[in-house]
């Protein structure tokens, strides 16, 4: 009788295997995704609603608190306004957001979802990419509220703004997978999620959402040596740049993302699917 040999971890690194994975349970990965949006505002009165209302009200009281109240400035132009600034931390806020739910959420995913553990043919690896679905939902709805800011504001959307798909998309890709790499940790350490809400906090002050890089790299140089292979500040400084002052993509630094988003993704997928088979003993 042939024994089923369990594939190499080497052999899952292949960079297509997320994307053909995704691509082969995209019935299912759509399913939970709508059922995860859904459930965020289950019992409530407005529903869905709440999705479009609550980033509408925070957007006014980033823009009256840090762009009025503080009256902070990224000083990136000369003719910067106060209600810029508010749309600048409103914007990095939305990016960040997608990244703190999808690593907070993602240990406890598969621990919560203890009955499809059981099922064989179940393919676990749809929880954590429709977490992030979930996530990338709720920011778009964000991201068009900043759009409606900006010209609120006084400024033109120009062919730059454009860009800000092709901006995100390689944080997205981070975050998928980082959630898959947690998720399956998370079954193993029951202590992870707690610590990782901590990073996530950590890692808010760290992606320049209420300071320019430029600041820290020349006032700070020592902490810029580390906070510059951050993903996230590069994001956020190339989304607000685009967005907010019709600047172009700096390609070079986009290329680096686009491939640490390549390399993670697959690292994370690879991990989730060599350990699953021991999801089941642990749980």
């Amino acid at each position: 009788m042939e024994l089923h040999r369990q594939p190499s971890f080497l052999s899952l690194l292949n960079p297509f295997a997320p994307a053909l994975s995704l691509w082969r349970h995209r019935g299912l990965l759509r399913q939970f995704t709508v059922r995860n949006v859904e459930m965020r505002h289950k019992g409530s009165i407005l529903g869905i609603v709440w999705a479009v209302l609550n980033p509408l009200l925070t957007l006014a009281v980033y823009v009256f608190v840090f762009g009025f109240v503080f009256g902070g400035s990224f000083g990136v132009v000369e003719n910067e306004s106060r209600w810029d600034y508010g749309l600048g931390i409103f914007l990095g806020l939305a990016i960040f957001q997608l990244v703190a739910e999808a690593i907070t959420v993602a240990p406890s995913l598969i621990t919560t979802h203890q009955n499809f553990v059981k099922k064989v043919v179940f393919p676990l690896e749809i929880l954590p990419a429709a977490a992030v679905g979930a996530g990338a939902f709720h920011m778009l709805i964000t991201l068009a509220m900043v759009a409606i800011g900006v010209v609120a504001g006084g400024r033109a959307l120009t062919v730059h703004a454009l860009q800000l798909p092709i901006i995100i998309l390689p944080i997205l890709i981070t975050s998928l997978g980082l959630a898959w790499l947690l998720a399956a940790l998370g079954v193993f350490f029951r202590d992870l999620a707690q610590v990782v809400g901590a990073l996530a906090s950590a890692l808010m002050f760290a992606s320049a959402i209420f300071y320019p890089a430029i600041r820290v790299a020349t006032e700070a140089p020592t902490a810029w040596a580390f906070l510059k292979f951050n993903p996230l500040l590069h994001t956020v400084e190339m989304a607000r740049e685009a967005v907010l002052w019709s600047q172009p993509v700096f390609w070079p630094t986009l290329g680096w993302l686009y491939l640490g988003a390549g390399l993670t993704a697959s690292l994370g997928y690879a991990c989730f699917i060599r350990l699953k088979p021991a999801f089941a003993d642990v749980i």
